[in-house]
């Protein structure tokens, strides 16, 4: 009986030994693709050329505007800018700020990809730490520049996909509102400033593109007089008036000079004294990404029609 069981416990010690090597070599198979994958570049065709970027970032720094399209993409972020790190919309907990001349903290964030706006600071010097794409803020219109940063992530079918279905949504909403306050009914969209308001044309966030281009809702023709052609344009209280359409959303800084508000020249506004001005955070309102962007529209839909 020993006999046959030395010969069976060698065997057995044999088996186990070669299941354990071929896990290991699994694993580091599996580590070693994983690399790989991490390695892989895409060439894209940015404002300045063609430049190679990671074909799946992990480490992902945006300086402006473009964090809520990533973080829509699902793609990881490790720093972005003061104006995107204030929005509680794009919950960034642990996410670092930066600047365009944080360079020693940029560096040790080890990003694998840098984007920003074309007039930042340091472009070279960010481009030694990792590829960096610059984006002119407004020579896309706002749902191509989330494809544009669809293909630069690798994940173009994904922004394409949320890109028509928006542009569905958006506007069958604008029907129902339309038929709701009548089709000549005017929006206009106010934001209070450092002391001083603003109007915005079609193309500036705050819900204008949505208002504006998908929606075919209607701009008072004072606004579209002084804000089309820049995207806004700077007023003071007294004249608000002129600016104000029938209907009114207020992008509304709450920290900053309010108490135009108080005032009878505000009060006497037909917008106002018919409850139809509808106020909103604007450091939830400023962008235009898919994160903001669906913000926006729910916001809109609930404050036309809901009675």
């Amino acid at each position: 009986m020993k006999k046959l069981l030395i010969p069976f416990l060698l065997l057995l010690v044999m088996l186990i030994s070669a299941c354990g090597a071929n896990n290991e070599e699994t694993t580091t198979s599996d580590t070693t693709e994983t690399e790989e994958k991490s390695s892989e570049t895409i060439t894209y065709q940015s404002e300045n050329g063609p430049i190679e970027v990671p074909a799946n970032p992990q480490r992902v720094i945006v300086l402006s505007t473009f964090a809520g399209n990533v973080k829509a993409l699902d793609v990881n972020l490790v720093g972005v800018d003061s104006w995107s790190k204030m929005n509680p919309r794009y919950e960034l907990d642990g996410v670092e700020e930066v600047t365009d001349e944080s360079l020693e903290k940029i560096i040790e964030l080890d990003p694998d990809l840098i984007i920003g706006l074309s007039t930042m600071k340091n472009v070279d010097k960010l481009s030694e730490i990792a590829p960096t794409v610059t984006f002119t803020y407004g020579k896309l219109d706002y749902l191509t520049q989330h494809l544009e940063i669809g293909k630069l992530l690798n994940k173009e079918k994904e922004a394409k996909i949320w890109i028509d279905d928006f542009k569905s949504r958006s506007q069958a909403a604008g029907e129902e509102i339309k038929a709701k306050i009548g089709e000549e009914a005017t929006v206009s969209v106010i934001e209070n400033f450092d002391k001083q308001l603003y109007v915005f044309g079609d193309n500036w966030a705050r819900g204008t593109e949505i208002l504006y281009q998908e929606m075919k809702l209607k701009m008072p023709e004072k606004v579209k007089e002084m804000a089309l052609k820049d995207g806004y344009y700077a007023i003071s209280p007294e004249v608000l008036n002129e600016y104000a359409g029938d209907y009114v959303i207020f992008s509304k800084n709450a920290d900053t000079e309010t108490s135009f508000q108080e005032t009878q020249t505000y009060k006497n506004i037909p917008a106002v004294k018919n409850n139809q001005v509808f106020e909103v955070n604007a450091k939830e309102f400023y962008f235009n990404d898919p994160i903001t962007l669906e913000y926006q529209l729910e916001f809109i839909q609930k404050s036309f029609l809901t009675e």
